[in-house]
């Protein structure tokens, strides 16, 4: 069915929570997965204005604090799949849309399914915020498997 599993991951609860039902899902069918996590460059921190001053960072060190941000998101999904006996392989990208990011290491890495992870939002704040999980599933050239947070209120 599915051979390579692309597996974004945030550092939030919901994706932490996809990760672990996309190992379980890879297990079931036998698949290997590939742990995302996308950082956006130093450049979308600055601002129309160009002016960087104010966040007393370099774009060495905030390139580097976000690599280490993104391998301490990836390394308990590794450790998870490994423990599962899912074969397991990480990527960090950069990329200013993250859904693009998503989509082109689908492509890269030869995935075949896209397991992601929605915040559920809806109304004002899907509008302002958007949703990189919609823009994953306009764009992607694969399936996409959307996990959904079990609802709470329904136990």
């Amino acid at each position: 069915m599915y051979k390579k599993i692309l597996l974004p991951v945030d550092g939030s609860e919901t994706s932490a929570l996809a990760a672990n039902a996309g190992i379980t899902f890879a297990r079931q069918v036998g698949a290997e997965i590939v742990a995302i996590n996308v950082t956006q460059p130093f450049s979308t921190l600055i601002g129309f204005d160009g002016m960087a001053a104010s966040y007393a960072i370099s774009d060495g060190d905030y390139e580097e604090a976000a690599k280490k941000e993104a391998e301490e998101y990836l390394k308990p999904v590794l450790e998870r799949a490994n423990a599962a006996g899912v074969k397991a392989t990480s990527v960090i990208v950069s990329n200013y849309n993250v859904a693009d990011g998503v989509v082109d290491a689908a492509k890269e890495h030869g995935c075949d399914l896209i397991y992601i992870a929605t915040h559920g939002r809806s109304g004002l704040s899907r509008l302002l915020l958007g949703s990189v999980t919609t823009k994953v599933i306009s764009l992607a050239p694969v399936s996409v498997l959307v996990y959904r947070m079990p609802d709470s209120s329904a136990a």
